[in-house]
């Protein structure tokens, strides 16, 4: 019969603590689920709106921490794991960090348009443009004889990186001319630019729309909609980092949370703002693939 002295026992104990803990040490100490969500859509309410109607539909409360950020800084914080879970609109960012191993698609969660806006006199005539590209050539133009500016968020958001396809598109360059101007701030910032020095910029359809109800707005108006180069798919996207691996379960029940319930919110409280997956399944897929890697 094996027989321990109370010190081996000790010691043995000590050692299994000390590995557990080694290998829970990437795991969350706490229980707060931490969400990177773009600025277009906290300005609309959208993610705690689908937080708190998930909560009340599962009889379930959680911790749960907001970050905005544009959607490069999410992605970025979502493939480390500073946050677990995310909602962003940049595709082509998404591809990359899908590729690479680092988040996983969780979903789609609806979509919009991205709109040029300007002002009434529209200078550089958009609202005469066949489409994007041939609207970011005609605002080049006019800045150049200095007759406008435009206004770039400047921030690596999903904004700013479709700004810059359309003028990779353009064979256009507008970094460093007089009349670009990079704020680096977030949408509303952006738009409230645009319309104190009569410039333009590009916007997400619900945040100008809901800068325009609130009267912030005096000079800018929707000149140009592109059903090619701007369609804005918003998706959802949880981390792959050992740091959110106790969270997965709850990540999950979101995910189909926001793929069956969360589409009817969508529809009955954000009508006009973002328009749900479902329903558009077609018409988000393509758009998605087309942005992320250029294919239809």
């Amino acid at each position: 019969m094996l027989r321990f002295s109370s010190k081996s026992l000790i010691i043995a104990f000590a050692t299994i603590v000390v590995m557990l803990l080694l290998s829970n040490a990437a795991v969350r100490s706490d229980d707060v689920l931490r969400i990177s969500t773009t600025t277009s859509l906290q300005q609309i309410g959208l993610v705690d709106a689908l937080m708190k109607d998930f909560m009340m539909r599962q009889g379930v409360k959680i911790r749960y921490e907001v970050i905005v950020s544009g959607s490069g800084e999410a992605l970025r914080l979502l493939g480390d794991g500073t946050t677990c879970i995310a909602f962003t609109h940049a595709p082509s960012l998404e591809y990359t960090l899908i590729n690479k191993g680092t988040i996983r698609r969780l979903g789609f969660v609806g979509f919009n348009e991205f709109v040029i806006v300007g002002p009434n006199k529209d200078p550089a005539d958009v609202l005469n443009a066949r489409n994007a590209v041939d609207a970011f050539s005609r605002i080049y133009r006019m800045g150049e004889l200095g007759l406008t500016k435009f206004i770039s968020r400047g921030d690596n958001s999903g904004t700013h990186i479709r700004e810059i396809l359309i003028w990779n598109l353009s064979g256009l360059n507008p970094k460093g001319r007089s009349w670009y101007l990079e704020t680096g701030q977030g949408m509303q910032q952006a738009l409230i630019i645009a319309d104190d020095v009569e410039g333009y910029t590009l916007s997400d359809l619900g945040t100008y729309v809901k800068l325009l109800n609130a009267n912030k707005l005096r000079n800018t108006v929707i000149l140009l909609k592109d059903s090619t180069n701007l369609i804005n798919v918003y998706s959802l996207y949880a981390s792959n980092s050992d740091l959110c691996r106790g969270f997965t379960p709850i990540i999950d029940r979101i995910a189909a949370y926001v793929m069956s319930d969360g589409q009817n919110l969508l529809i009955d409280r954000f009508e006009g703002l973002v328009k749900p997956f479902k329903g558009h399944e077609d018409l988000v897929n393509t758009s998605w693939n087309y942005l992320a890697v250029g294919r239809r």
